[in-house]
């Protein structure tokens, strides 16, 4: 028997657009239900994404530190060689998914937004099916938020199972594999190979592009590279990686060599895609961007009533701009005058060292004379150097307007930048010019430094170069 439910808004996904979504709702007194099939709220970036991968990643670090500390020591430490049980270390990580699953539960329970755990198949644009373990339900909204988000993209010649792996399996683990070869040097790949070389795996990547993560400029990723070099990660560019079987992974290098690299575990991340599938997207009427849902700056699909949000409505792929969509279109079903339009959305790869960019970079003012550039490296700054965090190479970039100083974007490199990126954001989203950064007193000694010492380079009168 299938039981009927009607609400305000059905919200389609729980991943960090839902679920804000769904809080915001809530807040403004909308009766909303969510649905998800996944086993815990969060979707991607809380369960099998930005979280756990950043656990890793600290955890990794962490074993690096007391690895420098064996033998001759670090900084006057010295320490045992350490060791690793990686299943222990993803027992921790799965314990503050759990948490922050049951945090984003209480949020929505507070909220009053129904929850229903089950897939959901769409049969019209406000109508859809969905599959519980204690049955069907029938649910008709006056507003539909999707939400789906996006899964990772499946190499025909390399299909995820057994030891060719996703990201989602590299976080779960029983141990650290011997030799692990990375398919794909986007943000993804090189977070989680730089993580496993840390814990002892050798590793091998291999990216199509001239150079990793191409989409950043190269004065950028440099740093990463020469840490890669350092570390010995064998690194393929230009490179083709073909098919698996008995332990060797084929590839194809630059030259159009044939080669064979061992591998224990073969991890591909060479992007993902929105997802579209599976859940009645066909018919709903609404008009495609490519693979991924149209969408106007109210995050309004073609059919009146139903809104897109994440991933599913194409690039950039970040749960920060999902979020702030839900509550975007929470606010507008609500009644209140919103658009989505953003001055800037800030990105960061937890690299080693980090990256992180916001609004125009150099490639994109190439050939312009209008602006003005300014460059201030972590060598020059006391607390960079105070954390070892100043010799890798790191820096702070500028790009201004030349008339009016007015900021067009700002990126770093270099180890905790991630930390930056709020502050660049917040600039750039304000409308800040040069003397506005220069004009604020920065706290001493911080990494945060290097953006105001940028600032007053570019003014031409930087005081500690």
């Amino acid at each position: 028997m299938t039981q009927n439910l009607k609400t305000k808004v059905l919200i389609i996904g729980a991943g960090t657009g839902g679920y804000v979504a769904g809080i915001r709702c809530g807040q403004l007194g909308l009766e909303a239900v969510l649905v998800d099939a996944s086993p815990g709220l969060g979707g991607t970036c809380l369960n099998v994404g930005c979280i756990p991968s950043k656990a890793i990643i600290h955890a990794a670090g962490k074993f690096e530190t007391v690895a420098k500390a064996a033998g001759d020591g670090t900084l006057g430490i010295t320490a045992s060689t350490p060791a690793i049980d990686l299943s222990k270390t993803v027992e921790w990580k799965d314990g503050v998914v759990k948490k922050l699953n049951a945090g984003v539960a209480a949020l929505l329970k507070k909220a009053k937004v129904k929850v229903i755990k089950g897939w959901a198949e769409f049969s019209d644009a406000k109508t859809c099916t969905v599959k519980t373990d204690d049955g069907d339900i029938r649910i008709t909204a006056e507003h539909v938020i999707l939400a789906t988000g996006s899964e990772p993209i499946e190499l025909p010649f390399l299909p995820f199972g057994g030891d060719v792996i996703s990201s989602t399996e590299a976080l779960s683990l029983p141990e650290v594999p011997k030799k692990l070869v990375v398919v794909g040097g986007g943000y993804i790949g090189l977070e989680l190979g730089i993580a496993f070389r840390k814990l002892g795996a050798e590793v091998a990547i291999v990216e199509m592009a001239e150079r990793i993560l191409p989409l950043y400029d190269k004065a950028l990723t440099d740093p990463v590279a020469k840490w890669l070099e350092k570390h010995g990660v064998q690194l393929l560019l230009g490179a083709r990686a073909g098919g698996f079987g008995d332990g060797k992974l084929n590839v194809t290098d630059k030259d159009g060599n044939p080669m064979q690299l061992d591998a224990d575990k073969v991890l591909v991340t060479v992007g993902r895609r929105a997802r579209t599938k599976g859940w009645g997207l066909e018919n709903m009427g609404v008009a495609m961007n490519g693979p991924f849902v149209k969408i106007d700056e109210r995050c309004a699909t073609s059919m009146k009533n139903v809104w897109a949000i994440g991933d599913l409505t194409g690039e950039p792929m970040l749960a920060h701009k999902g979020s702030t969509q839900g509550e975007v279109v929470a606010e507008i079903i609500a009644g209140h005058d919103r658009v989505f339009d953003p001055t800037t959305i800030a990105a960061v790869c937890f690299t080693e060292p980090e990256i992180v960019s916001a609004g125009l970079g150099p490639d994109d003012v190439k050939g312009r004379d209008d602006v003005i550039q300014a460059v201030f490296p972590f060598a020059a700054i006391g607390r960079a150097l105070a954390i070892e965090a100043g010799e890798d190479g790191g820096f702070v970039r500028v790009i201004a307007s030349k008339a009016d100083h007015r900021l067009l974007g700002v990126q770093a490199v270099g180890q905790h930048v991630s930390e930056l990126s709020n502050s660049f954001a917040q600039m750039l989203e304000m409308g800040a010019v040069l003397e506005d950064v220069a004009g604020t007193i920065h706290v001493h000694p911080t990494l945060g430094e290097a953006f105001h010492e940028a600032s007053l380079r570019a003014l031409g009168h930087a005081i500690h170069i």
